[in-house]
């Protein structure tokens, strides 16, 4: 069940928003009432679509559902709560009850930046757990939405199929930012100005997006540069962390990656202190987003 291995072909823009049309599961054959669940990431994007569906299918039919990894970083709750108010609906929060980090100590496994079991268990696991949860006891037929923008249509295509595949019975998602809107829609920009909410910190720090408090294992480099920029004591806890695994367990891994093998934040830093920080903040590598910005 894990999202981050669900294989796509790769499509032009026309044929993947062609691809997003044409699904459609029907909730009537089985005998279910639809609602609409936002996932609610605690970015704008996310943020912008919950608020769409509610004021296109209402209240009493919509769902605001956030799974909680417990290293968010605190000014995420300030936000998700000014847009639950905002919107007037409350939030669904479902917690595994464990750190990413606890879980890779669990699994046995450091999450890294081309595969973090840090997703699969608190946000996809819990997302599965909840969703059969709405069908089986309160015999509700889900539909999912997710805040991803048109530059990100081959993500809209993992997610869609995952769900159409992983479940008992397929899921349908939606991905109005890439549907409906505009492709300059500017959703922070609506959120500040016409709703008064503030972003995330993370966002005016710089961070691509605002997950785990900036501790994200699939985040790369470039990202791992801006924490220790930004947040060295996180980026220390981090590092920490890595250390604490590679002894335990006698295992040569790392979170990061560099010429295909291990390149551990102790050494990241070394480098950083001697050529100063800013000479990575760009640094890119073939990672890629954690699906925990769509989760």
């Amino acid at each position: 069940m894990n999202m981050n291995n669900v294989k796509t072909q790769k499509t032009t823009s026309r044929l993947a928003l062609g691809e997003l049309n044409n699904k459609d599961y029907s909730a009537a054959e089985h005998g279910r009432k639809p609602v609409h669940v936002a996932m609610f990431s605690g970015g704008a994007s996310s943020a912008y679509v919950a608020y769409h569906i509610v004021q296109k299918y209402g209240k009493e039919n919509s769902i605001l559902f956030f799974t909680d990894t417990l290293w968010e970083d605190m000014d995420n709750y300030r936000f998700m709560e000014e847009v639950a108010d905002y919107i007037g609906l409350d939030i669904t929060t479902s917690i595994d009850g464990r750190t990413p980090e606890e879980v890779f100590f669990d699994m046995r496994f450091l999450g890294n930046s081309r595969m973090a079991k840090c997703s699969e268990e608190l946000k996809v696991r819990q997302t599965m757990i909840f969703l059969e949860e709405l069908r089986d006891i309160h015999n509700l037929e889900p539909i999912l939405y997710f805040g991803i923008g048109p530059h990100e249509q081959h993500r809209a295509i993992n997610l869609q199929n995952f769900y159409e595949h992983n479940p008992i019975e397929p899921i349908e998602t939606r991905f109005p930012m890439i549907e409906i809107f505009k492709e300059d829609m500017d959703a922070k920009t609506i959120i500040q100005n016409e709703w008064g909410i503030k972003l995330p910190r993370m966002y005016d720090l710089g961070f691509s997006h605002a997950n785990c408090g900036g501790r994200c294992v699939r985040g790369g480099l470039g990202h791992y540069a801006l924490l220790y920029k930004v947040w060295p004591d996180q980026y220390a806890e981090q590092e920490a962390m890595e250390e604490r695994f590679r002894e335990k367990f006698q295992k040569d891994v790392s979170i990061l990656k560099r010429n295909g093998g291990p390149f551990t934040l102790r050494e990241y830093r070394e480098m950083m202190e001697r050529d100063g920080v800013d000479a990575y903040l760009a640094e890119k590598d073939d990672t890629i987003p954690c699906v925990c910005s769509f989760s």
